[in-house]
This record gives C-alpha cells, sequence and structure tokens, in this order.
C-alpha cells in the first residue's frame, strides 16, 4: 500500500528536499506552500487536506523568521504573523489530519521546529517563541496519541543552508557558522533524511521526541 504524505512549506529549499526524499522512499507526495495555500486560514487548511484521499504523513514545515527587533521594540502585528505561521498553523494541520489517521490506526507527524526553540535567539522572540511551542505541542500529541498508531515527533535545526541563510551575505553565514560545534551550515539534504526516518515505519518506538539537528549545537 502506497503512503501518502502532505508537506506544508514545500516550495523552500528544505521543503523541496523533504518531498523529493520521501518521494524516492516511495511516498505520494501532496505538496502545499503560498500563495495556493496558507496554514493560518482553516479553510485554506481544510481544502489542502481534501486534496488527499488518505493522509499517513504530515510534515508540517511551514513557517517564517520575522523582523529582528528586541522584544521591547518587536511590533505586535509581527508578532501575531509570526506565531500565527509557525504554530497556530502546525496546530491546524494537525488537528486536521489526527482524526483522518485514527481512522487507519496509523500516522507519522514530523513537525519542523528550531533550536531557537531551545536556546532563544536575541531579536527573534516571536519565532523563538514560536518554535518552542512547536517543541511543547509535537511532546503533548506525543503522549496524547501514543497508543493509536500516530507517531508524532519533531526535528529541532541549528542554522541550515536554505531560504534566508542561504542568501545571506558571506559575513552572516560565516557568522552562523561560527555558532555550529562542526563550524559548518547544514545541508537541507540532511534535514530531508531524518524526516524521511521519522515519516517511515522504521520509526516505530519513537514519538513526542524532539532530534536535534544542529551539528553539535544541542542546548538541552
Amino acid at each position: 500500500m502506497r503512503r501518502v504524505a502532505l508537506v506544508t512549506g514545500a516550495a523552500g529549499g528544505l521543503g523541496t528536499a523533504i518531498v523529493e526524499r520521501l518521494r524516492a522512499d516511495g511516498l505520494e507526495v501532496v505538496p502545499g506552500d503560498l500563495p495556493e495555500f496558507d496554514v493560518t486560514d482553516g479553510a485554506s487548511v481544510g481544502a489542502f487536506f481534501a486534496r488527499a484521499d488518505r493522509v499517513d504523513v504530515l510534515v508540517n514545515n511551514a513557517g517564517v523568521a520575522g523582523p529582528s527587533a528586541p522584544v521591547e521594540e518587536y511590533p505586535s502585528d509581527e508578532w501575531r504573523r509570526v506565531l500565527d505561521v509557525n504554530l497556530t498553523g502546525t496546530f491546524l494541520c494537525m488537528r486536521h489530519c489526527i482524526p483522518r489517521m485514527r481512522e487507519g490506526g496509523y500516522g507519522r507527524i514530523v513537525n519542523i521546529a528550531s533550536i531557537a526553540g531551545k536556546d532563544g535567539n536575541p531579536n527573534m522572540s516571536a519565532y523563538s517563541a514560536a518554535k518552542a511551542g512547536v517543541i511543547a505541542l509535537t511532546k503533548s500529541a506525543g503522549k496524547e496519541l501514543a497508543r493509536t498508531g500516530i507517531l508524532v515527533n519533531c526535528v529541532v535545526p541549528a542554522a541550515f543552508d536554505a531560504g534566508l541563510t542561504h542568501a545571506a551575505p558571506p559575513k552572516e553565514r560565516n557568522l552562523f557558522a561560527s555558532r555550529i560545534p562542526m563550524g559548518r551550515l547544514g545541508r537541507p539534504e540532511e534535514l530531508a533524511e531524518l524526516v524521511a526516518w521519522l515519516a517511515s515505519d522504521r520509526c516505530s518506538f519513537s514519538t513526542g521526541a524532539a532530534f536535534d539537528l544542529s551539528g553539535g549545537r544541542a542546548v538541552y
């Protein structure tokens, strides 16, 4: 039986790598991204899930970093937007897929968090708070669903060579790399490989877990 996976944030560097890797494992992948699909809109989420006859795997990869500003200057509207995309969007997608997974007695949910959710990046309070929420949401849902056949885990990456990081000037890229003990940025295919395992039958005794993918920059 061919598994069906839905992947949000599928158009970016990490998302593209995830989609390609899941397809290499033989999964039928339904990708979603802006402007056709908005994780913050319940109707849009419902329409996205309606595109699939079944949902065996969900990868919540959609996210935004938001502006850089100290807490006392952080714009309230941007705070809400960053939490809506990163945290509420993950919640809405999980809420849509869990009943369908329960019906089949099987599911794999993989949420993409960030080391910022453990470490707390300065001047990125909204992003850090949202990703900390994704980690906590993963742990809660993993415990709730532990006996249903649905496993819920998250990946906690440090800086990866994708998206805005890939487009950053060399000085900034070197700064990102200097914070990682291995001395380099992560590669999208490395993250996709971990996602593929968590999304597969090969993962059978891990749920509610946060898997660091940080080149040694693990916080706790």
